[in-house]
């Protein structure tokens, strides 16, 4: 983050204890003197966008034109308080700029923008229209971030700070509650309690599994040991699935917190945090928020003046999906192969290093502190009456807005798709109306639901019940142009490359099962590929040892379930009903539209297409491979595929 304090220059001695109150009251009177807060995405899809040319402009411009920028907090007035955050979630929409107090959102910006901005906003006190959100039928731009449908339907509790807080500031996240209940839990509270609140709460593990958390915490408190341990679970895996890295990336101190309750509930002196090393700004500014910590005698010896010593190690992984397995997980750490082992023990009772272990995703431990704020009679009341609070999701694919967005249990589909995404969209990017076919929810492990469940609410126990699952988060939405038989196939590849191999039943069966995928969009199947297929699938989902091989079968059965009609036509018509295998398309030359110019063959590179001048030509099926030349060299569209 561009010349924040590093943690040394926190204002808290090393082994002094952090005054929460002061801390705040403090920030908050510096903050009263600026004119203006401009809040730049430092997430990592804006920053790959450009969002860090976009903040470097508005220090120099501004500077320029003789108001005051400052990129961190001063003891004097300024005019502008400049902040980069963690990512905003609107992530179709970036590089993404908020300038406060008015809650002015710009889209799409670039450095070339940042003088009107300026001029405009920052001086003039005017809004740039063309750089406001529109939605996608062209309504009249929208001015406050809060009034965008995308943001206004949204219920967020987890991810509110990720998009207003600099991360790396350990100030700012205690001037917006944060440590409070971490010192409450630590000062105030016995370890049942804490277990017993959480419990209560509803508050289920939001990495896929859906396990009552104060169940599992319970569990592992019981436990005697004079050494346990708290793992986070950052290994996030699923294509597409991208809401633990924004967590970690937007607010690593929710993270540190949950851990740190955790830790109070079961007894814990160690805890770890395990990342992907796909996620390096995650891991930089974990360590960076530890290291804080540290300093501000929230983490180490003694924390918050008290006898508990606690302390967090971050740790990359090596990039293998089935890490994000418990079993595989605490393997990796200790220098293992990451392979899964049998259950039982269960972690809570042989864990990492042979002792009791918790084991928590990123959304999970960061929700912890809000469960504890609201307290969980309050937190109760969102969500079903079988799954309490919110969920975030990465909705992505063809719908009009993507991006990380959270939402309580029991919101549906037709909600997410149409409200929050603002629509199907066609393979082009344009809107038209609900084109939906499908959506795959759980990533690789949850399965394909159709348009007749667009209005069921979604929960653990409903999901589970039609063939897929909340899993991790994954949301990808499909138009009617997608061919099913694709997606099932992609999903397997995925979970083929990643199986660790040591059950037979998944790695041979993960195998076999894309192999019979490859027959059916490759044109070769036959009437007993599918049920071959659907009798691999149910042996990996009963043989395999873990949850990877278990739920690898899903995208398949689902899709098996609900798509049938299109599986029948890849085997028996050898035809894909939406032309997206290339094995099974035919490239036809329609008579009406063909002027005979012959430009089609002079480019073919097999010479499979004939005719006379002026006279419709032909393609010979037989010669024909497909590669397309003659399509995109036809001037009259006359050439299609069927």
């Amino acid at each position: 983050m561009p010349n924040n304090p590093t943690p040394n220059d926190a204002p808290n001695a090393a082994n002094a204890v952090i005054d929460l109150e002061e801390t705040r009251k403090r920030y908050e009177d510096q903050t009263k003197g600026y004119k203006n807060r401009v809040i730049v995405c430092a997430g990592t899809g804006c920053m790959a966008n450009g969002s860090m040319k976009v903040y470097e402009a508005f220090v120099e411009i501004a500077k320029s034109r003789g108001i005051k920028a400052d990129v961190a907090l001063k003891k004097e007035d300024g005019d502008v308080l400049m902040s980069a955050t963690g990512c905003q979630g609107f992530c179709q929409m970036g590089p993404l700029v908020t300038i406060e107090p008015q809650d002015i959102l710009y889209t799409k910006v670039k450095a070339e923008d940042v003088e009107e901005i300026v001029t405009k906003t920052l001086v003039g006190g005017e809004a740039v229209e063309r750089l406001l959100y529109r939605t996608p039928d062209g309504d009249e731009p929208v001015k406050e971030a809060h009034a965008i449908p995308f943001y206004h339907k949204q219920t967020r509790l987890l991810l509110k700070q990720c998009g207003s807080l600099d991360a790396t500031d350990l100030d700012a996240y205690v001037a917006a509650g944060g440590y409070f209940m971490a010192r409450k839990a630590v000062l105030g509270m016995t370890d049942k309690e804490i277990c017993d609140e959480i419990l209560a709460s509803g508050l289920r593990g939001r990495g896929g599994g859906g396990f009552p958390t104060g169940k599992k915490w319970e569990l592992t408190r019981v436990r005697e040991s004079a050494v346990k341990y708290v793992i986070c679970n950052g290994d996030e895996g699923d294509p597409g699935a991208f809401m633990d890295r924004c967590v970690m990336e937007g607010n690593p101190h929710a993270v540190l917190e949950g851990m740190i309750i955790a830790a109070k509930a079961i007894g814990a002196t160690q805890g770890h945090i395990y990342v992907r090393m796909e996620y390096p700004l995650a891991v930089k500014r974990l360590r960076f928020a530890i290291e804080a910590a540290e300093k501000a005698g929230i983490l180490g010896d003694g924390i918050f003046g008290s006898d508990m010593n606690f302390g967090i190690k971050v740790m990359e992984g090596a990039g293998a999906f089935v890490c994000g397995e418990e079993t595989a997980l605490i393997a990796s750490i200790e220098g293992r192969r990451g392979m899964p082992t049998l259950k039982p023990p269960f972690p809570a009772e042989s864990g990492l290093f042979g002792k009791p272990t918790l084991i928590n995703n990123v959304e999970t431990l960061a929700t912890v502190p809000v469960v504890l704020s609201m307290g969980a009679g309050e937190y109760g009341k969102l969500g079903t009456a079988n799954a309490k609070g919110t969920k975030t999701f990465a909705l992505t694919g063809h719908v009009a807005n993507t991006g990380l967005i959270e939402v309580p249990f029991g919101v549906t589909l037709r909600e997410i798709v149409e409200h929050i995404g603002g629509g199907v969209v066609d393979d082009d990017g344009n809107l038209r109306g609900c084109d939906f076919k499908a959506v795959q929810i759980g990533g690789p492990s949850g399965g394909c639901l159709t348009q007749e469940f667009l209005d069921l609410p979604l929960d653990y126990d409903n999901l589970q019940s039609v063939g897929a699952m909340v899993g991790s988060g994954g949301l990808v939405v499909m138009n009617q142009n997608t061919c099913m038989v694709q997606i099932a196939r992609f999903f397997i590849q995925f979970t083929q490359n990643e199986s660790c191999g040591k059950c037979i039943v998944c790695r041979e069966g993960t195998r076999q099962m894309l192999a019979l995928l490859d027959d059916i969009v490759g044109g070769v199947a036959t009437d007993e590929t599918i049920s071959l297929l659907e009798e691999v699938a149910y042996a990996v989902k009963k043989g395999s040892l873990c949850g990877l091989g278990k739920t690898a079968p899903n995208p398949v059965l689902s899709t098996l379930k609900y798509f049938k009609k299109e599986y029948d036509a890849h085997v028996h018509d050898k035809k894909c009903p939406v032309n997206g295998c290339e094995a099974l398309m035919k490239y036809v030359i329609a008579e009406d539209l063909c002027k005979g110019c012959g430009l089609c063959a002079r480019k073919c590179p097999v010479e499979a297409i004939s005719g006379e001048k002026k006279k419709p030509y032909h393609i010979d099926k037989d010669k024909c491979v497909k590669c397309g030349v003659c399509v995109d060299n036809c001037k009259f569209d006359a050439i299609v595929r069927g």
